[in-house]
Order: C-alpha cells, then sequence, then structure tokens
C-alpha cells in the first residue's frame, strides 16, 4: 500500500496537471495552438518554468496530452453515442455517431481545431496519439462490421485502379470487410469531417442557413456510399 505522504502527492500531481491543460487550452481559445506558450502558462497560473517542465517538459509534450485528451473526449462522445442507438438499425446507429461528432465539434471548437484544423508549425504528433485517434473510427468499422454480418451491407462499386489500394488499406484497417467498403469508408470518414469542419470554420456561411438537417442529408448520403441499408426496407438513409 502507497502512503498517506505518496498518495498526497499523487493527488497533487493530477490537480495541477489539469490546471496545466486548463490554462492551455484557454491559451488555444485566445491565441491558438501555434502561439502556446509554456512559460505563458507557468505565468497565468503562479508558477515558475521550471516546476512546469517537471510536468510536460516541452511544449510539444502539453500539446500531445491536449491532443489526446480531444481525441478521448470525442470518442467517448460517439462511443456513447453508438451504445444509445444499439437497438436501431445501422442506418440509424451511423447517424447517431455521426450527428454526435458534429455536436461535440459544436461544443469543443478549438479542441477540434486541434485535431482537425490547420497543423501546428515544427509540431509533429506521435505515435501515442494513434488510440484515441483511432475511436471514431473504430465505431464507424463496428457500424460496418455488424452490418456486413446481416443483412444491413451492400458491397459499392469500386474502380478496377484503385484494387491494389483498397486491397492494401482493407490489410492494414479490416481485413473482415470487403475491400470495396473499406475504401469507401475511408472516403467517408474524410467527407464527415469536411462538412464538420466547414461548418466550424466558416465555409457554409452565406452557403448553408439551415445546417443541421442539412448535415442530416448529408450524413444519409455517407451511409448510401458505404452500402449501409435498412435491413427492412432495403433503403439507406433510414434507420
Amino acid at each position: 500500500m502507497s502512503s498517506p505522504t505518496h498518495g498526497a502527492r499523487a493527488r497533487a500531481r493530477i490537480e495541477v496537471t489539469a490546471a496545466i491543460k486548463d490554462e492551455a487550452r484557454r491559451q488555444l481559445a485566445a491565441e491558438g495552438a501555434a502561439k502556446l506558450s509554456l512559460r505563458a502558462v507557468a505565468r497565468e497560473l503562479g508558477m515558475v518554468s521550471s516546476a512546469l517542465y517537471r510536468y510536460f517538459p516541452s511544449r510539444d509534450d502539453l500539446l500531445t496530452a491536449l491532443i489526446i485528451d480531444a481525441y478521448d473526449s470525442l470518442g467517448e462522445t460517439v462511443e456513447q453515442a453508438h451504445a444509445a442507438a444499439a437497438d436501431a438499425g445501422p442506418v440509424r446507429r451511423w447517424s447517431a455517431v455521426c450527428e454526435a461528432a458534429r455536436a461535440w465539434a459544436l461544443g469543443h471548437p478549438h479542441e477540434y481545431a486541434l485535431i482537425y484544423g490547420s497543423p501546428v508549425p515544427g509540431y509533429a504528433a506521435p505515435q501515442t496519439t494513434v488510440p484515441a485517434a483511432s475511436r471514431i473510427g473504430l465505431v464507424l468499422t463496428a457500424i460496418l462490421r455488424e452490418a456486413h454480418q446481416g443483412p444491413g451491407l451492400v458491397t459499392p462499386p469500386l474502380p478496377a485502379e484503385l484494387r491494389a489500394e483498397a486491397d492494401r488499406m482493407t490489410a492494414d484497417l479490416a481485413p473482415d470487410l470487403p475491400p470495396e467498403t473499406v475504401t469507401a469508408l475511408v472516403a467517408a470518414w474524410a467527407q464527415l469531417f469536411g462538412l464538420i469542419g466547414f461548418e466550424l470554420f466558416g465555409q457554409f456561411n452565406r452557403v448553408v442557413e439551415d445546417r443541421e438537417p442539412f448535415f442530416r442529408q448529408a450524413v444519409a448520403q455517407l451511409a448510401r456510399g458505404v452500402g449501409l441499408v435498412d435491413p427492412q426496407h432495403g433503403d439507406a438513409g433510414k434507420g
């Protein structure tokens, strides 16, 4: 068993780490990721820089922690949405996950910009970010996998020129799914975050006004694109 002193130190470290992250997120909102400064974070918290470096040795270490937190927050949100729609058809589960991702982005615009916006100059995300970043992709893949095991998935067309690349992606991402499906899923994943990014970063201004139904319709089209169908009706876009 750990001593009371050790336990108190561990709790203090957790609290200070959380405070550092919270201040860093405030800086992200005010200045953007490119201007994130450990010295500025330390100053706002009343810490000397050398003390903060014991928690995050560099700006990149702090950025990595924030990125993992953001991906995990998004991942948890979409996983909960998927679980809540467990009794629905595959198209409805797909829509629920996509709508949850959009809602999270609208509620966390600066965190969304950190993980899906412009790259931070001089920063390269390490492999430690991959598990958190993969969570939403794993949920979408699970929906297709479940549909593939039943009557809820049709195989989309695949041009012959993409066959080799489709086979490679399938081997890396989901060997138990048809290559046609995996290729369509990768495209849908990119389009989903393109839709969200266009809304969040202002590209839809004076173009799309009623954005919620527009998003729902676009998501239904993505469901059709990956081959999801309603087993009861044989139609995509209905859950």
